[in-house]
């Protein structure tokens, strides 16, 4: 078969040599052929016709005009639910490896007769103008601290024209973590971008029916930083593109670097947030000419910061706990009756009375959970403490697992009155030392020892155990050994 370089290298050795049959031969092809390729000046190529014949028979030729109608009534309908449906309609008729020819003839009538397809339309950028903003998970990663699983959310925020971008650690899709990621996000920018564009976040943006299109939280925190907010249309993620290109881009970058690491474990939250800020500093480095140029036309920022909490005006209910976006909290028993201010931060929540800052919660994730501080309550519990074994937040009464490696030894040898010592012993942890009464049990529970309130108020006031001597004797050395050895040399060699 001559191929297009042949035909090539023969017009050129036309030029050259004095016979057409010389150059044809140079070229590799007989002379003939040669003649041919000179009178029609074009290529091997651009003389093959176009396949446009079928070289077998169509097996769907027949039910085609049934198929074409069902399509055009129901675009979406996808060739394998068609070809099933014809095999139950003709028994026999279809066999399974005919599926691949139907699945080509539909595609085929997609691209010529089928519905239009959605066009996205490439949009210029310009500088200064427009940020994007999103949360993405990274619990795909596996990153650990300290060999314990870390699930965490990071509020990701992007320059849609330079590309620039930072991030904050979260825990949920909440106002509090957008405020403070956002906030962040513009204060180590050092200035406000015209425009901020998020998806439908249910913390900014409200429903379809509603009025008001952001929240009220929302649209103050945008009038805080005189940004103009735009959202995305249900179900089209595409319109925020950029910051869901920047989250692959970025999850991928740091899959990498944690590979490059050598390792996904990391001592503290703060060590990882130092590896996520190094990160960024290298993801940026190459954005930094057009960056400048965004710099020049970003507005300056506020005063200061929007406070990024939530406050809510509560009443202690008579168990002594309050009930936030669906869970539960324990508070001094002292303020039950009373009303109380909660701050609820993105990862805690403050409890404030008489204006002055009671106590610091951690905020729980998720909804149904409940957290309930044994300190909060036990002052009343030791006086009622049938209330203990059925009590419904009990499993928040043992502050470590020996607590309840206790409690289980009491129940099973005292059964009665179980529950009144394990109060007993948990109401001296609330008011002397946790960390010594955990350590008491310890070695109660080693020992094998009757748990009782003297033995942990015995083993608190012991003095440490001296550990034994790990050293040891060492022998001395006998040198007459190595002079027998050395003297049966000297015979061995006379």
């Amino acid at each position: 078969m001559i191929t297009d370089q042949q035909v090539r290298r023969l017009f050129k050795l036309m030029q050259s040599e004095h016979t057409l049959a010389l150059a044809a031969d140079k070229a590799g092809m007989d002379e003939q052929s040669a003649r041919k390729y000179r009178r029609s000046g074009l290529l091997p190529s651009q003389l093959q016709q176009p396949h446009t014949w079928r070289t077998r028979q169509d097996p769907f030729a027949e039910v085609w005009p049934e198929l074409h109608a069902m399509l055009k009534l129901n675009p979406g309908l996808e060739a394998k639910t068609l070809f099933e449906d014809l095999q139950r309609r003709h028994e026999g008729r279809f066999q399974d490896g005919q599926l691949r020819t139907l699945q080509r003839k539909i595609k085929q009538w997609r691209a010529l007769e089928g519905p239009p397809k959605e066009v996205f339309f490439a949009q210029q950028h310009h500088p200064g103008q427009l940020c994007a903003s999103d949360f993405t998970h990274l619990t795909d990663l596996n990153i650990t601290l300290q060999g314990q699983p870390f699930p965490h959310l990071i509020y990701h925020f992007v320059l849609t024209y330079s590309n620039w971008e930072t991030g904050t650690i979260c825990f949920s899709e909440s106002f509090e973590s957008l405020s403070a990621g956002l906030q962040n996000a513009l204060w180590e920018l050092g200035g406000v971008p015209q425009m901020h564009r998020t998806d439908r976040l249910s913390a900014a943006v409200h429903k379809e029916l509603n009025p008001e299109v952001f929240t009220e939280r929302y649209r103050a925190l945008l009038r805080h930083y005189r940004l103009s907010g735009q959202k995305t249309q249900a179900n089209h993620p595409n319109e925020n593109g950029d910051i869901e290109q920047r989250h692959h881009r970025f999850k991928r970058a740091l899959d990498q670097a944690l590979m490059l690491r050598g390792s996904r474990d990391f001592d503290s939250r703060s060590d990882y947030e130092a590896f996520l800020r190094k990160l960024f500093t290298q993801l940026n480095a190459g954005r930094q000419e057009r960056l400048r140029e965004e710099l020049l036309l970003l507005r300056g920022l506020p005063a200061d910061r929007l406070d990024v909490c939530k406050r809510l005006r509560l009443k202690v209910g008579p168990s002594s706990t309050i009930r936030i976006t669906h869970n539960v909290y324990s508070v001094d028993s002292r303020l039950i009756g009373e009303t109380i201010e909660v701050r609820l931060y993105g990862e805690h929540l403050e409890l404030w009375y008489a204006q002055q800052r009671v106590d610091v919660l951690p905020r729980l994730r998720g909804e149904g959970r409940h957290h309930i501080e044994y300190r909060h309550i036990i002052d009343w519990l030791v006086r009622k403490p049938g209330a203990f074994e059925n009590y419904r937040y009990r499993q928040d009464l043992f502050p470590t697992h020996r607590f309840r490696m206790a409690y289980d030894q009491l129940k099973g040898r005292l059964n009665g009155t179980s529950h009144k010592v394990y109060l007993s012993i948990l109401y001296l942890a609330a008011r002397e030392n946790e960390a010594a009464v955990d350590e008491a049990l310890r070695c109660l529970l080693e020992a094998d020892t009757p748990i009782t309130l003297e033995a942990v108020l015995e083993g608190m006031t012991a003095p440490p155990e001296a550990a034994p001597s790990q050293q040891g004797r060492i022998a001395p050395v006998e040198l007459s050994v190595y002079d027998a050895l050395l003297s049966a040399g000297r015979d061995a060699a006379c």
